[in-house]
């Protein structure tokens, strides 16, 4: 059964294919089930024989992979594109490989044409486009007979346009055909209201050359020093305070959903390794671990959705698009510090599953730029993203956090020489191997705080 808005939405792509519009831009909220709607459309444009054949385009193996299963559900259909089938999941990255012969074979049809997370594709021409947007230009721009493109973040970091995206003229906003927000989601109980845990120091202090310097926030050193955000999602205690919390909220979950999961996003696979052991040996946790150098990660992501595993640790692998409903916590402790990347990582545990508890939670710490796109949450897509075709019969906004960040900008992180980094007074030596930072002087941190913030609550 469709929920409200994923009927509402496939009506209208219908309604505008058939008045001769061939493009289709949808923006959900990450774990609204935008893969459902994209099958349902493409199984009601089959079923009024408007195409003969379906391609879905995808940023990653995990997510088409997933949209493999459920166009072949929805469409009671092989999709692997073998003999027989009605169509193929397949990834932005393939688009380069495939022969000649394909795109010609797909010339002979009428083809509707996926794509999912279409943010990933830049390039409004194709000099000023990315790999893949130069690819869907020049082999599918064309070829498609409609098309729909689907992104729960519908903007980039880089700030270049979106590859078949239509932007407002003069303000540049992103024009989509159908809206759904968090807000409303989360209002509809269609996704989890997320609560965000900001993890802050208030006892720092750095010694240089025999002399301290104390510290009141992470906020505070990160700024005056040259100490980075690597000195703390690296450091051990750190680590093992943050994941600590992670475990208590997991097993207050359990108690209730005792299939609930836990999702750590690590900057790296020596990282992610030395939060297993934390997990495993310090809390006593069920771990799998999945990272870009598994041979199969895919079967190692299909363990862990159907078992009753406490925690997955992931590098890479499990950032947007991928199905696991009884994810509900999150420990974020990635390098990676954009507002893409972070509302993506948040997506993974707003999938409601009919379960009693649906609480989401995620965890990292008060980093300038985390804190703002905490506080920023309520907004759902910043206004200077979006705007909405101005003949769409119904016009959905964003709702306005109203709060404003305290603190003061601060520089990037910039790299130094040794250190010896402290949380409570236990040191741990930095390093330069992997990604690995490391700063001069010696780092002490005492006391932790934590600062939650309610998402579309009231505090």
């Amino acid at each position: 059964m469709l929920r409200k808005w994923q009927q509402e939405c496939s009506e209208r792509a219908l309604q505008n294919y058939k008045n001769k519009q061939h493009h289709f831009f949808c923006q959900a909220t990450p774990g609204a089930g935008k893969t459902v709607l994209a099958a349902t459309i493409a199984s009601r444009l089959l079923k009024d024989d408007m195409v003969d054949l379906v391609l879905c385009f995808s940023p990653s193996l995990t997510v088409s992979d997933g949209i493999k299963r459920a166009f072949s559900e929805i469409l009671n259909c092989t999709f692997n594109g073998g003999l027989g089938s009605i169509g193929q999941s397949l990834t932005y990255q393939s688009i380069q490989f495939l022969s000649e012969e394909f795109w010609l074979t797909l010339s002979n049809y009428r083809v509707f044409v996926v794509f999912d997370e279409i943010h990933h594709c830049s390039g409004s021409e194709y000099e000023k486009a990315n790999v893949w947007g130069q690819q869907i230009l020049t082999k599918i721009q064309g070829l498609a007979t409609y098309t729909l493109a689907l992104s729960g973040t519908p903007w980039r970091s880089d700030a270049l346009p979106i590859v078949m995206a239509q932007y407002s003229d003069p303000d540049g906003k992103v024009v989509v055909d159908y809206q759904y927000t968090l807000k409303q989601a989360v209002s509809d109980h269609v996704c989890r209201a997320p609560r965000i845990v900001l993890l802050d120091n208030e006892k720092l202090s750095i010694t240089s050359d025999g002399k301290a310097e104390s510290f009141s926030s992470i906020l505070e050193m990160l700024k005056q020093t040259k100490a980075s955000y690597q000195s703390v999602i690296y450091n051990q205690e750190a680590m093992e305070y943050l994941l600590g919390l992670g475990c208590k909220k997991l097993a207050e979950i359990r108690a209730q959903s005792p299939n609930a999961g836990g999702l750590v996003v690590a900057s790296s696979v020596q990282h992610a390794q030395i939060i297993k052991n934390i997990l495993y040996q310090k809390y006593a946790q069920t771990v799998s671990i999945v990272t870009y150098r598994h041979e199969d990660p895919l079967a190692e992501i299909e363990r862990y959705r159907k078992s009753d595993t406490q925690w997955i640790v992931s590098v890479g692998m499990i950032s947007e698009g991928t199905d696991i409903p009884r994810l509900q916590v999150c420990c974020h402790m990635s390098s990676v510090k954009t507002e893409l990347y972070f509302r993506q990582v948040l997506g993974r545990i707003l999938r409601v599953n009919g379960l009693t508890n649906q609480q989401a939670w995620l965890f990292t710490f008060a980093e300038q730029s985390l804190i703002e796109f905490s506080e920023r949450i309520e907004q759902d897509i910043p206004e200077s993203c979006m705007f909405i075709r101005s003949d769409t019969p119904e016009i959905f906004t964003v709702g306005d956090s109203g709060r404003k960040l305290a603190a003061n900008g601060y520089s990037t992180d910039s790299a130094g020489s040794n250190t010896d980094l402290r949380w409570n007074g236990v040191a741990e030596r930095g390093s330069t191997a992997g990604d690995i930072t490391s700063f001069p002087d010696e780092v002490q941190f005492g006391g932790f705080k934590q600062r939650i913030i309610y998402a579309f609550q009231t505090i």
